[in-house]
């Protein structure tokens, strides 16, 4: 065998030996980081429009994180410790409103980074930590809004630190005194939260004896008292104990209050996909059902009288002139409004169901001068959601959540009048 032949072995013998090192490098090294990292990053996607985006990451552990902002071109950089990023194969990085693209990876030992590039100038508006609960993995939450070039420069630099992560308690921001949401003590909004049931009226009953009427009794005394301590409203509630009130007089309570908003709480119950069925939804005023399921729920909510033994002999015909019905108009657009912001929320804090936005003929939202909405707040009949119901940390998200939307509905309502 000539010297070329056996200098051509050899060479290759070398190089096969080099990749085979280079690929054994890389292969322990990304184990060791794996291995290294403090969290999995299972899902992200972007939600929203052009005045608000909100970018979420999903994973399976609380972290730190710090936030900074860059400029030509606009980005919004999101620094991680060291993370590992298990995305579905099909998945893929999409812009949406304020983020044109974004993108992900690990830059240093023991550090990541998730780049979102901008369309446009941007403020940070809030950003919170989530913690998991029941199969709802922990939740990085990052909401921007449209913003002005001078006031994106004035933030490049300025990293924010949340190195101790957030929960969800302390996820909702204190307003600034310029807010429009802030008014003095006679003139705050007035809020009214109704918990379905009460008294003989059970409402409806998990596999596990859970009684509706229990759990969302306990839920309207907790976002009660969230939305007391912002000191952004007056609060009150229909029921405070285990008593039974009718229909119409849950109505004349929030109208004799003078309410700004009416928020109804209850849980629902189903027979058939009982096992499949599970998840968050809100309902508005609609004489017309937006589906089967929405008008069985109707016609079960509005029985309540009838459980409880109401008379409606004396119960006045609705009024019907062109000033009532104008006001009943926006009184609806204002329910509508209310009830996709907390569907956004909401997505971002617990499980809903396809298409949780739905309306129906329910008794209780007829108010024609009061937004009202009514939030099923889950299933008894599932048993992951009834369980789920009787948790502390997913009542911490969802009335977190219900919290963040009121603060934008009041912002934007003030505003508009």
């Amino acid at each position: 065998m000539s010297r070329i032949s056996h200098a051509f072995r050899f060479c290759a013998l070398s190089f096969y030996c080099v990749a085979f090192s280079l690929i054994a490098t890389v292969a322990m090294s990304n184990a060791a980081s794996a291995q290294n990292a403090v969290s999995v990053v299972s899902d992200a996607r972007v939600a929203g429009d052009l005045a608000r985006t909100r970018f979420i990451l999903d994973m399976d552990g609380e972290v730190g994180y710090n936030l900074s902002f860059l400029s030509h071109p606009y980005r919004l950089v999101i620094d991680l410790p060291s993370v590992t990023f298990e995305f579905p194969r099909d998945f893929v990085p999409k812009g949406r409103g304020l983020v044109r693209s974004w993108r992900y990876g690990s830059i240093s030992k023991g550090r990541s980074r998730v780049v979102l590039d901008l369309n446009s100038p941007v403020a940070l508006d809030k950003t919170f930590l989530l913690p998991g609960v029941q199969d709802q993995p922990t939740r990085l939450v990052i909401d921007l809004t449209e913003s002005s070039p001078d006031e994106f420069e004035a933030a490049v630099g300025q990293a924010t630190s949340h190195a101790q992560p957030v929960g969800a308690t302390a996820s909702v921001p204190k307003q600034d005194a310029q807010d429009p949401a802030v008014r003095t003590e006679n003139d705050l909004p007035v809020i009214i939260i109704d918990p379905g049931h009460g008294g003989v009226d059970s409402g409806a009953v998990g596999s596990n004896g859970t009684l509706e009427k229990a759990i969302v009794l306990n839920f309207g005394r907790f976002l009660k008292e969230k939305l007391d301590k912002l000191g952004y409203y007056q609060v009150y509630l229909t029921r405070d104990d285990d008593k039974f009130i009718s229909l119409g007089n849950r109505t004349k309570l929030a109208r004799g209050k003078g309410a700004d908003l009416f928020i109804s709480i209850h849980a629902d119950s189903i027979t058939n996909g009982a096992e499949t069925t599970r998840g968050a939804s809100i309902y508005t005023l609609s004489e017309r059902a937006s589906d089967r399921m929405a008008a069985a729920l109707a016609r079960r909510e509005n029985y309540s009288d009838v459980i409880g033994g109401v008379d409606f002999s004396d119960e006045p015909e609705e009024v019907t002139d062109i000033l009532v019905e104008l006001t009943r108009r926006e009184t609806k657009n204002f329910s509508i409004h209310f009830a996709r912001l907390v569907v956004e929320e909401l997505k971002s804090a617990t499980t809903v169901i396809k298409n949780p936005l739905r309306s129906a003929g329910f008794q209780v939202l007829k108010s024609h001068d009061v937004p009202s909405v009514l939030i099923e707040l889950g299933f008894l009949s599932n048993n992951l959601d009834e369980k789920m119901l009787g948790s502390d940390e997913w009542r911490e998200r969802v009335s977190d959540a219900i919290v963040q939307a009121t603060n934008g509905f009041f912002r934007a309502r003030i505003a508009q009048q």
